[in-house]
């Protein structure tokens, strides 16, 4: 596998092997796009239960939905999670995969913006879902449109195509 620069990242998109919708041409760095927050996000609901981590869980039982008002932060509180999901619809072509990871700029703040899973498969066409972490002492304020995480573009030796539980990624 090799990482697209950004050259390569724009011949790809020429040629529709990548799709970002929408796209900002501005948010291509020297080997990645920048990805934008929504406003749609999952806290988990407060509780002391055991929760039982197999293939049946489902993690929106934990959790509850919320959309926030144009202008108005997610307030992520110390030691807590939540799910974001990005703004763009990524679509990939059987030959591209990719990976989805934090910005450096928000990691010194202490912010884990995709905890783990970070592997995205070929052929995906949806929007990223965030695996959100405060790892500092303050509460942190996540405004939506903030090009928050990047998707890092890897060519693929042949073909994939990914039809598992989250190719219709949604909060």
């Amino acid at each position: 596998m090799s990482v697209l620069s950004k050259a390569e990242i724009f011949k790809s998109i020429k040629e529709g092997e990548i799709e970002i919708t929408p796209f900002d041409p501005s948010a291509v760095g020297c080997a990645s796009v920048d990805l934008t927050l929504s406003n749609e996000f999952r806290f988990y609901k407060p509780g002391r239960s055991v929760v039982a981590v197999n293939e049946e869980t489902d993690f929106k039982t934990l959790t509850e939905k919320v959309v926030l008002e144009d202008g108005k932060p997610y307030l992520l509180l110390p030691g807590t999670a939540c799910l974001g999901i990005t703004s763009e619809t990524i679509k990939l072509s059987p030959r591209i995969c990719g990976l989805l990871e934090g910005r450096s700029r928000f990691a010194r703040l202490g912010l884990f913006v995709h905890i783990s899973a970070s592997f995205m498969n070929p052929g995906i066409s949806n929007r990223q879902v965030l695996e959100i972490f405060n790892a500092s002492n303050n509460a942190l304020e996540l405004y939506p449109g903030t090009k928050i995480c990047q998707f890092i573009f890897l060519k693929l030796l042949g073909e994939g195509q990914y039809s598992g539980k989250f190719s219709m990624n949604a909060l």
